[in-house]
């Protein structure tokens, strides 16, 4: 197992120092990454004769039968399956993956390097892009995202281990890491987004890797363990910067390792370079440079008041409703209209001020979704109900003297963390941003004696096959790669109550999770054959499917300041424009912006994108 994570921590790594290389010398492109790849597989064929390493670990079927009989192996193995399955059944429908983690990759590929891309929609450049880099290669060589769920089905499977080694090494007895390990996988934000291109689960990988490998490197004293922790590290920052407070544990936990950099000094100097570029820092000057801002939040934030003490308050609020919220919550648009009667108007503007839409509102979805998922309803009733019953059951005793206060500082590290993060973030759904945090928070509340007790009660051991049903129920119902059919039940049940909301509701979600993947299909239809340099008016929009099929066309954004002589350079004769983007962003109506660009609507066509906002017209203008 540990050998397995090496490996995949090297290999993301290279693949982002590897993806700055080619773009600063302007290789990023197919003839780039083959020859880039090819010095990777020698690389690792020396290594393996250096060594006489198992790349990969031999399976032994009799033991991998005899583990997965045990029922919680088992339903772990399960719902891996169905997460796999799902996406291989389905094209990928990760909103901001299609909105701008595809769409940034494919404007570098089309202009052969890294660049400040042109627009208004500053996500596409000011997120950090650890898990961009590592899909590159299979974009421009394979010409499809297709395959790209295998990046979080890899780190899906790596989590057991990591939990179960990360959560003994941190004081939790082995009866109890035992159980947890096929548990805390479960969590909706992680299990949904095994079968998706969503970063957040990439990223929890790293975190338990880099602490892992740290606390190894304190007593197997190994450069192979401490420089595989210092790049872990370095991928969860890249992974996502809201991960940066996270590397207190890690600092903590490695802190007793660094007399080891004077033993291997070119090594070390070596490793440090690589996880320097595999790490958020260059996003982060990059930031600093063109916006302005190392996070690159500035210009998302504008007008957002800093108040530590009531972000971490109602963000502590928001945590707690997101993660004890039903997976399938009809009441949803009733909680919502309630919310919005009985906040007190001062609270309320108080949260707008301070909070995105929609946790400015303290709204709630219909369902968790791996857009808006954290631990979950399951694991977070079972944490509760755990935790409760060693202290009204069986008083919990300390652990033993043996656990040094080191050890205890790396436990309680991440609560820091955690506070750091409660105190400083703007964003919406502060349960999926914390996916990486759920992990290394469970150990100090795991580690009480009485819980060794309580893992072999059977209503406890009830508990988690409940949890395990509702994470397999919600993976099947899932309206991004639903494991049933959908459209022919509801169309069966439809005619019999069509005057139903809520079956007009579900059948709407459905269909647009369905057409997302495609979503951009009925105007790639109406794109004349000159149309191969498009402009774009846009805003959060799943633009990655206007790039289809890839090679065939180039996007480039329009922004308000852009003239008619600006994108007649560009060669751009045809753009695609959001209605609803004239007006508030574009300082004038779309006859205002037609004239002043000497343009023609030449087709006008609906495109529902979002379930939230229906069918929106979109614009197809010619420029004369």
């Amino acid at each position: 197992m540990p050998t397995v994570v090496l490996l995949w921590i090297w290999f993301c790594a290279y693949l982002n120092c590897a993806g700055w290389v080619l773009s600063a010398i302007h290789e990023l492109n197919a003839r780039g990454y083959a020859f880039a790849l090819l010095i990777w597989f020698i690389a690792l064929f020396v290594w393996r004769k250096r060594t006489s390493a198992q790349i990969l670990p031999r399976v032994r079927w009799e033991k991998f039968g005899r583990r997965f009989r045990r029922p919680f192996p088992l339903a772990f193995l399960i719902l891996a399956a169905m997460a796999f399955l799902g996406g291989v059944l389905y094209a990928p429908s990760n909103y901001d993956a299609l909105a701008y983690r595809i769409p940034r990759v494919l404007h570098w590929l089309a202009a052969g390097q890294w660049h400040w891309i042109h627009t208004i929609f500053t996500r596409i450049n000011t997120r950090s892009c650890g898990i961009e880099w590592v899909s590159a290669p299979c974009m421009v060589l394979l010409k499809t995202v297709r395959p790209l769920f295998l990046i979080n089905v890899i780190s899906f499977l790596l989590l057991p281990g990591l939990v179960f080694s990360v959560f003994t090494r941190l004081g939790v007895r082995r009866r109890v890491a035992w159980p947890w390990m096929w548990i805390v996988p479960t969590g909706y934000g992680l299990l949904l987004q095994a079968g998706s291109l969503g970063n957040d689960l990439f990223g929890a990988t790293f975190v338990l890797a880099a602490v892992d490998f740290a606390l190894r490197a304190r007593i197997s004293r190994s450069s192979r363990d401490f420089f595989a922790s210092v790049l872990a590290a370095a991928m969860m920052t890249s992974a996502k910067t809201g991960n940066l407070p996270l590397l207190l544990p890690w600092a903590v936990a490695i802190c007793p390792s660094l007399k080891l950099v004077f033993r291997w000094p070119l090594k070390t100097s070596a490793v440090c370079v690589l996880a320097i570029f595999a790490s958020a820092l260059p996003t982060m000057v990059l930031n600093a440079k063109y916006c302005g801002d190392w996070s690159g939040l500035a210009p998302e934030t504008v007008g957002f008041k800093h108040d530590p003490a009531f972000q971490a308050g109602a963000n502590a609020v928001l945590l707690t409703l997101e993660n004890f919220v039903p997976p399938v919550f009809p009441l949803a648009k009733k909680w919502n209209q309630t919310m919005e009667r009985v906040l007190p108007p001062k609270l309320r503007a108080r949260l707008q001020q301070t909070f995105m839409f929609p946790d400015s509102n303290l709204r709630l979805d219909e369902m968790q979704i791996e857009e808006n998922a954290g631990l979950g309803f399951g694991v977070s009733i079972l944490l509760l109900l755990s935790v409760t019953a060693t202290m009204v059951v069986k008083p919990g005793r300390r652990q033993p003297a043996g656990c040094a206060t080191w050890q205890t500082c790396v436990r309680l590290a991440p609560l820091v963390s955690l506070g750091v993060l409660m105190t400083q973030s703007h964003m919406s759904f502060i349960s999926r941003l914390m996916v990486s945090y759920y992990p290394l928070l469970l150990p100090p509340f795991l580690a009480c004696a009485g819980h060794e007790r309580l893992v072999n009660q059977g209503w406890w051991r009830a508990a988690v096959f409940a949890v395990f049903f509702m994470a397999a129920g919600l993976l099947v119902l899932s309206p991004a790669r639903p494991l049933f059919p959908v459209q022919t039940i509801l169309g069966k049940i439809q005619p019999r109550a069509s005057d139903s909301r809520l079956l007009a509701r579900v059948k709407e979600v459905y269909l647009v999770y369905r057409e997302r993947p495609d979503g951009f299909a009925p105007a790639r239809a109406i794109l004349p054959p000159d149309a191969g340099m498009l402009g774009m008016v846009t805003w959060d929009d799943p633009e990655a499917t206007l790039w289809y099929p890839f090679g065939s066309r180039r996007i480039e954004h329009v922004c308000p300041d852009d003239t008619a002589a600006d994108l007649k350079r560009q060669g751009i004769k045809y753009v695609l424009a959001k209605g609803v983007m004239f007006g508030p962003s574009f300082d004038g109506s779309l006859d205002d912006w037609l004239k002043r660009m000497n343009g023609q609507v030449v087709w006008k066509i609906p495109l529902n994108l979002r379930a939230s906002t229906g069918p929106l017209d979109w614009y197809l203008i010619k420029l004369r």
